[in-house]
């Protein structure tokens, strides 16, 4: 009798404990091997570590959410976080479109600088209003790729078809020429592949982990400086975060303070390494 009382009180404690346990849902459009995917998951093994009943699911390859439709959900409580560059959310804030501008980002330090200024002060009020908040910051650098030549200069646009990733670039490739169609950076390799797009610029992580190098025979990469950077934050609903513990919350602030470093240092090392890492496949380098 007594062995079947304490078989009892053991079974309630445990579905108290696991009824006590919050699991948060994380969506994005990366691979694996993508460094934003090791920010969430960073993210998601120290929450875990630390050992406040809270652990994050994530859903990687746009698996749960597709790439440009994860903000909405975000912000109306059907997602707890995503990481995504904050651009795509430019047609529902016009203010976000800000943050992939030409030029306005010299190198990863000047964004993290940028990242820390009353300028991203006040997209992250922007934000609150949609009920978001920032759980890790973070600007990556990009190129230009090419099947029709190499691009380093506006005449090279001209008469084709490109992939700009963001209004303002939209806007100052169409005035060089060229012809623009708007997608994800998921969809880019098969409108290379068919033809739809002659060209793309994205970030140098997204050549290598979404393999575009397969189709294109000039790339045109970052150097010291870069034209092209685009802000990618982890983001996380307001109204999950302040309905967690305290714990838990200062867990998920611990876990991003340290998925934010990591994501810097990262971020600068790719823009060095990516062309070493892509020049195995016999392109044409720009001069």
């Amino acid at each position: 009798m007594k062995f079947t009382q304490y078989a009892a009180a053991a079974a309630i404690a445990l579905m108290a404990g696991t009824a006590s346990a919050e699991e948060l849902r994380l969506s994005h459009q990366w691979a694996e091997g993508d460094v934003r995917h090791q920010v969430a998951q960073m993210v998601a093994d120290d929450v875990a570590a630390a050992g406040v009943d809270l652990t994050i699911q994530i859903f990687p390859n746009q698996t749960l959410f597709k790439a440009r439709e994860q903000y909405t959900p975000l912000s109306r409580g059907q997602l707890d976080m995503t990481v995504l560059p904050l651009s795509y959310a430019g047609g529902q804030q016009p203010a976000y479109n800000l943050t992939l501008m030409p030029g306005l980002v010299k190198n990863h330090d000047h964004g993290d600088r940028l990242s820390h200024s009353p300028f991203m002060g006040e997209i992250e009020n922007i934000m609150a209003g949609d009920d978001v908040m920032v759980l890790v910051h973070g600007y990556l650098a990009g190129g230009f790729g090419s099947n029709k030549g190499c691009i380093t200069k506006p005449e090279d646009v001209a008469g084709i078809s490109i992939r700009a990733a963001g209004k303002s670039f939209e806007e100052m490739l169409a005035a060089a020429g060229a012809s623009i169609s708007s997608m994800a950076s998921s969809e880019i390799y098969p409108a290379l592949q068919s033809g739809v797009l002659d060209a793309t610029n994205t970030s140098s992580e997204s050549f290598v982990s979404f393999r575009l190098y397969e189709q294109l025979t000039c790339y045109t990469p970052a150097g010291d400086y870069a034209l092209w950077f685009m802000y990618q934050p982890l983001i996380m609903n307001k109204s999950t975060f302040d309905g967690l513990n305290a714990d838990q919350q200062a867990a998920l602030r611990a876990a991003g303070e340290k998925a934010q470093a990591f994501y810097l240092e990262q971020a600068k090392l790719g823009m060095r390494l990516q062309p070493r890492r892509l020049a195995t496949q016999a392109w044409n380098w720009p001069r």
